[in-house]
């Protein structure tokens, strides 16, 4: 049978050149194997620019950078952990790229398909049978009087914090224009479903199913007890201002503004982007988290 998709972007994670060569020659091969897997069922395989030239495969495959990717290409396929996804489904969301996530390392919450089993799991994926979802992006603003300074995706979170060795950080709090608090903290997290597994579940939030259309806010190392994780609406934006504090940032994701000013709002509303997954038949959200968070292991 051949394949349904025609066009298979490969994106990998790709060491740093500080990195040995045997983990560049080792990432290297893993991509060489899996596009000739790729190429084997009858699909183009493009890589994505900065995966060939640091893996150096630019001469073996055709490649493009993201935006070509999503343009050209029916089908990605991320090759390494959980932060590799996060960067490539930001960006190749607006085109409403499908994605699938190889883990290469430790399994990963939305790259959850072991590497040496790549081979089994992608076949019938590529033949058309898969279950699908959709992950809501963030979309999320700085304004600085009445200026927007800074705007960006998120996959996961928002997080507004202090510096390492500044103190507490107050924010005022709104939602949809209304006030709900003035959070004196450390920091705020407000994270999608997709984020409930990540910094949030280090500073005692929930876990959220990802077809919840929610958003979680949570505090980190708050001054008040009484100060908890909340769920709100997804239709929902969120207003955090800075009003006192010292070194404090915005991140989103990976991606961070430092040194933000008193007075400076940070917007966060639902992107109209979601990133699609693909999964192999039979995935579901609860086997993932009980291989991850080893749960129905002794001594938990």
């Amino acid at each position: 049978m051949t394949s349904k998709f025609r066009h298979v972007a490969l994106v990998g994670k790709y060491q740093s050149s500080s990195a040995s060569g045997a983990a560049t020659e080792q990432s290297r091969q893993i991509l060489f194997d899996i596009a000739g897997f790729l190429q084997q069922q009858g699909c183009e395989v493009v890589l994505e620019e900065e995966t060939a030239t640091h893996t150096g495969l630019q001469h073996s495959f055709r490649s493009m950078p993201v935006d070509g990717l999503g343009q050209h290409c029916d089908l990605g396929i991320v090759v390494g952990g959980d932060g590799t996804m996060l960067g490539i489904g930001r960006q190749l969301a607006k085109y409403g790229t499908p994605l699938i996530g190889i883990n290469q390392g430790r399994l990963g919450f939305v790259t959850d398909i072991p590497l040496d089993d790549y081979p089994q799991a992608l076949l019938p994926i590529l033949q058309g049978q898969y279950e699908q979802e959709a992950r809501p992006l963030m979309h999320a603003r700085v304004v600085r009087q009445g200026e927007t300074v800074f705007e960006a995706l998120a996959m996961n979170d928002v997080v507004v914090n202090r510096g390492g060795t500044s103190g507490m950080v107050e924010l005022r709090v709104e939602v949809d224009g209304q006030f709900l608090s003035n959070q004196r903290a450390d920091g705020l997290i407000v994270a999608t479903p997709t984020g409930s597994t990540a910094y949030t579940l280090s500073v005692g939030g929930p876990l959220m199913h990802p077809s919840i259309p929610a958003w979680l806010m949570a505090p980190i190392a708050p001054h008040t007890l009484s100060n908890r994780p909340i769920v709100l609406s997804d239709q929902t934006e969120v207003m955090m201002e800075v009003v006192s504090g010292r070194d404090i940032s915005a991140n989103f994701d990976m991606q961070s503004l430092a040194s933000l000013l008193h007075g400076d709002r940070i917007f966060v509303r639902r992107s109209e982007y979601s990133v699609r997954f693909l999964h192999p038949v039979g995935w579901n959200y609860f086997a993932t988290l009980r291989k991850k968070l080893g749960w129905n292991e002794g001594g938990y």
